[in-house]
Order: structure tokens, then C-alpha cells, then sequence
């Protein structure tokens, strides 16, 4: 018994020395909330409250304190397309993850990718996508916003055979749901890759860089 506690002592300390060197290569500090200001706390408190349960000092949340007001407005995009839009979890867990795949953004993916398993994604679609592989195994909507997105990455433009596809899955709210989650996740993968931040080691696949 004590043995077993010693080894679970010595994994939980080696996993506060990973978070502490990986927060330390950040590029944007990771604040103490006795380092915050009154406005500061105020955000970091508000964000820990359900729907979010969301620690100030997890990223992207670290970054955006370091623009409070920037932080407020992103926050509050993000509470709509989390939980207010006309899409189920499994199609917007999908869409976050297409995204996260474009900017092969391994932060991102780290954490959405046991979010999208919960909500019934496919494993086999993640593990080709995770490949660099358009997913084989894919069902008509995800079909539909895997082309969408695929569209709008490498083309600039969406054919109107795609778009016509998506109103008729999602109605024209749904797409603009779609289209706004691409959005907001390129924002949170762009904050991710300025600010260096890499997800811990753990048993989450990583993504394998696109072949050229």
C-alpha cells in the first residue's frame, strides 16, 4: 500500500513539473490570481462559474486576461457557440475539431478530441484526421461540413453545390453556426500557436503534421 502511494505520489509530481515547465515556454505570462486586478478576478471568477467551469489559469483563458477587454467579447462569442447554437455536440465538436486539424493545432485538439468522443463522433474518423486523411467512415452532415470547411481553408470560396448541401442539413442558421465555431477556433488555435502553449503528455493522440 505504501509503495502504490509513493508511485501515484511521483506521478502527480511529475505531472505539476510538466504544467510547470510547459506554462513557464509560454510566451504571454501565466498570472497567480493574487497577481490579477479587481477586473481581472471579477472575469476569472465569472468564468469559473457553470456552464464553463473554466480555470482562469488554463489556456486560452491565461492569454486572454493579458487583454481583458478582447477577453469579455471572445468569451462571450464562445458561451453562444458552446451551448446556443442550432447544431447538436457531436456536429459542433466535429466542426471545432476540423479546425483544430487545419491549424494542426495540438492544444485544441487535446481537448476537444475526448469531448467529440462523448458526443458520438466516430473514433475511426478522429484517428484518419489525426493521419492527415480525409475521414473515410464519415455521416452526411459531417460529410457536409468537412467539405464546407475543407472549402473555405484551401479555396477561399465555398462552391454553391456545398453551400446549397449545408442549408439544406442545418438551415441557413446552422450554417452561420457552423461558420462562426470555424471562426472563433481559428482564433483560439491562432492565440494557441502565438502563445506557445502545448498540451500535456498524456494518452491523447497527437496529430501528425500533413504530408507535402
Amino acid at each position: 500500500m505504501k509503495r502504490l502511494s509513493v508511485t501515484v505520489l511521483f506521478g502527480l509530481l511529475l505531472v505539476l513539473a510538466h504544467q510547470t515547465i510547459a506554462a513557464s515556454q509560454q510566451r504571454f505570462p501565466v498570472l497567480r490570481y493574487d497577481q490579477l486586478t479587481s477586473e481581472q478576478k471579477e472575469w476569472a471568477d465569472k468564468i469559473a462559474a457553470p456552464p464553463r467551469n473554466a480555470k482562469f489559469s488554463n489556456p486560452p483563458y491565461s492569454t486572454y486576461l493579458h487583454n481583458l477587454d478582447l477577453a469579455a467579447r471572445v468569451t462571450a462569442m464562445s458561451d453562444y457557440l458552446r451551448w446556443n447554437t442550432a447544431l447538436t455536440p457531436r456536429v459542433s465538436e466535429f466542426t471545432i475539431l476540423v479546425g483544430a486539424r487545419h491549424w494542426t493545432q495540438q492544444y485544441e485538439w487535446h481537448q476537444h478530441y475526448p469531448l467529440a468522443l462523448k458526443a458520438g463522433v466516430d473514433k475511426n474518423i478522429l484517428n484518419d484526421m489525426i493521419e492527415g486523411k480525409r475521414p473515410s467512415e464519415m455521416m452526411e452532415d459531417e460529410s457536409i461540413i468537412y467539405e464546407l470547411a475543407t472549402q473555405l481553408y484551401r479555396d477561399k470560396n465555398v462552391s454553391d453545390e456545398v453551400f446549397d448541401a449545408a442549408v439544406a442539413k442545418f438551415g441557413e442558421r446552422g450554417v452561420l453556426d457552423i461558420v462562426g465555431i470555424l471562426g472563433y477556433y481559428d482564433f483560439v488555435s491562432m492565440t494557441l500557436i502565438v502563445s506557445k502553449v502545448e498540451p500535456p503528455e498524456d494518452n491523447i493522440p497527437r496529430l501528425k503534421p500533413f504530408q507535402r
